[in-house]
């Protein structure tokens, strides 16, 4: 995804790592070889739990994913929707269920933020989800209402800094990402940004001007962007989107900045290891479909290469540390 100078590379070209075995199962599966328990999965069909609601575009990715594994695999990969409460209702259902493979959860950032939120919460999401496989990242763009008097990163730091506490951006809620990337923002600025919660769009209130500041989804506001009713100052990627290209990357004002969202499947912790391997590599083939490819990247979604489950596994506690570390500065407390 964008140009192809050393700042610019295409986004769409980044290796998974670049973006940022699990126990062996008990009893008889635990006695066969590793090519016959391989072999055995899965004999029936299998669940792919998603915290978000139907139609939305996480709950899109986990069917265009499922609809491939079904065909590579052969046996139906069903998507059952359970959103709610930070999707810790959907983490729970997965960290719960038999560690055998049939049950499965689209996993995301919002996962490894609610362990730090929730730390008395019935499940711990590093602890019980064996992280299988990589599907997608989602870039995000720092946006401004046009009446704001800053057209760039500097500028903005810089009308901030003389204005403290009279900026105020949105968020889709306490402890969101797009909370949680913009408390990143004001840690490595210094500014002083109020944060105004929404229950979940505040689009509506940033193009009326009622906020002044927030990060979305490019995805969702690439027409807002292009019709000048939202001005971009940054995205929130190591490189520039090919979508947005004139707009720079945060880190090239703010070096070390990187945020992204992700999207991965992850199984009940004691999973065995040639299940998650398997799911891995079939995973990694349906990302590589380019009919999917396609339509994940019209969704705003960025596909890359492959990532193993160790390098995987490595990605998801990189990302929990991160937010971790946010929150505990920015002293965020869960609603």
């Amino acid at each position: 995804m964008m140009h192809t100078d050393d700042n610019r590379r295409p986004a769409h070209r980044l290796g998974r790592r670049e973006f940022f075995r699990s126990a062996a199962g008990a009893g008889a599966l635990a006695a066969l070889p590793r090519p016959a328990r391989a072999q055995a999965y899965p004999s029936r069909p299998v669940r792919i739990i998603v915290g978000l609601p139907a139609g939305g575009g996480a709950d899109i990715v986990a069917r265009l994913v499922g609809a491939n594994l079904s065909q590579r695999l052969g046996q139906q990969f069903v998507v059952e929707d359970r959103p709610g409460a930070g999707s810790s209702i959907a983490t729970e259902a997965v960290a719960k269920a038999p560690p055998d493979g049939y049950t499965l959860l689209l996993a995301m950032n919002s996962n490894t933020i609610y362990d730090t939120l929730h730390p008395d919460a019935n499940y711990n999401f590093l602890r019980d989800i064996a992280p299988a496989a990589m599907i997608c990242a989602v870039p995000f763009v720092l946006l401004a209402n046009p009446s704001l008097p800053a057209k760039t990163v500097p500028e903005l730091i810089a009308y901030a800094k003389a204005n403290p506490g009279k900026i105020n951006y949105g968020s889709r809620g306490t402890g969101t990402l797009t909370h949680v990337v913009a408390e990143l923002f004001k840690i490595m600025t210094g500014v002083d940004l109020v944060h105004v919660p929404y229950r979940d769009n505040f689009l509506p209130d940033l193009l009326a001007g009622n906020v002044q500041l927030g990060f979305f989804a490019q995805a969702d506001t690439l027409d807002f962007i292009k019709a000048g009713k939202l001005r971009a100052l940054a995205v929130t990627t190591a490189q520039r989107l090919s979508e947005l290209p004139d707009v720079p990357t945060m880190a090239e004002f703010l070096p070390g900045y990187e945020a992204i969202g992700w999207l991965g499947i992850g199984a009940p912790g004691g999973t065995p290891s040639p299940i998650v391997e398997m799911l891995n590599e079939a995973i990694d083939a349906a990302v590589a479909n380019p009919d999917i490819r396609r339509r994940l990247a019209a969704l705003g979604f960025v596909t890359s290469g492959t990532m193993n489950v160790a390098d995987f596994q490595k990605f998801v506690a990189a990302d929990a540390d991160k937010w971790a570390r946010v929150i505990r500065t920015a002293g965020i407390k869960a609603e």
